[in-house]
């Protein structure tokens, strides 16, 4: 199998389309058709539906060993030229709700320890920071998700990325404040089984909640995702730590199963000084009282 043909047939299944993964790739659209029956023949076995495109079953098979192959790729070659890089800049790609006192007070120590250090900060979910992370784009990533406690999230296969764990804060489960189950001391989600979600950030590990009836992909946007839930869209998994809740919606805690907000830090295996200093810092933090 030629790699770029795995990079097309994933990319293809992401973007839903022959056209814009052509645009995304600087091919044709033949050539992007071309490749994906040269892997079709060479599995032997349909890949891809085309009206509409979706992958078949073998197809999403192959694309998650296609993406774990392409992202060990991308972090050998992020590794190979992390040797000889140097310079002011540390980036940082971090999920909004992702521990972020500690990433803004180990920021600050970074600067007092190194003021010349010119920090780039970006705003990305999880998977987007561990693929920028892979590819070279950024130094750091500072992820979260809905795991169980003591549970590493799993972003990336073992042992490809360095992953520290940083905090753990309980759930809540964000419901409009006219919900029957508003004004309950907890909540189990046997008892939502079949009501309907909105899919924020972090998601839910898949089976826990039922479908989603929207999807958010702007992880910024908590107010957004609240506002759903108030107009009764759906309930939605929150950490303990959001505290203000915008009028119309209630949060109870979730008894079971049992689950928490998790906050971790990844980088490459052979970071740099700088690098090193801001995972030391975050760590150190993590470990005081109270936190």
């Amino acid at each position: 199998m030629e790699l770029r043909d795995l990079k097309t047939l994933v990319t293809v299944a992401r973007t839903g389309s022959f056209t814009a993964a052509a645009a995304e790739l600087g091919y044709t659209q033949s050539g992007v058709s071309q490749q994906i029956q040269s892997l079709e023949r060479e599995v032997g076995r349909a890949l891809l539906t085309r009206r509409p495109v979706r992958p078949t079953a073998a197809g999403a098979r192959l694309i998650e060993h296609a993406n774990r192959v392409l992202m060990r790729l991308d972090v050998a070659r992020s590794e190979l030229a992390g040797i000889d890089r140097s310079g002011p800049t540390l980036r940082v790609a971090a999920c909004p709700l992702a521990a972020t006192g500690l990433v803004a007070a180990a920021l600050r120590l970074v600067r007092k320890g190194a003021p010349e250090v010119r920090i780039s900060l970006r705003s990305v979910t999880a998977d987007a920071a561990v693929a920028a992370l892979a590819g070279g784009q950024v130094d750091v990533a500072v992820v979260d998700g809905i795991s169980p406690p003591d549970h590493p999230l799993a972003l990336s296969e073992p042992g490809l990325l360095l992953s520290i764990g940083l905090v753990e804060a309980p759930l809540r489960v964000a419901l409009p404040d006219r919900h029957p189950l508003a004004r309950r001391d907890w909540i189990d989600l046997a008892m939502l089984a079949d009501a309907p979600w909105v899919a924020g950030t972090p998601s839910p590990p898949a089976g826990v909640v039922g479908e989603s009836q929207f999807v958010l992909h702007d992880p910024a946007d908590l107010t957004l995702l609240l506002g759903l839930v108030a107009a009764d869209h759906g309930s939605a998994l929150i950490p303990a730590s959001v505290a203000a809740l915008p009028p119309g919606v209630t949060a109870v805690p979730l008894r079971r199963p049992v689950l928490v907000h998790r906050s971790e830090v990844l980088t490459l295996r052979h970071p740099p000084s700088t690098v090193t200093a801001l995972v030391d810092h975050l760590r150190d933090l993590a470990r005081q009282p109270g936190v």
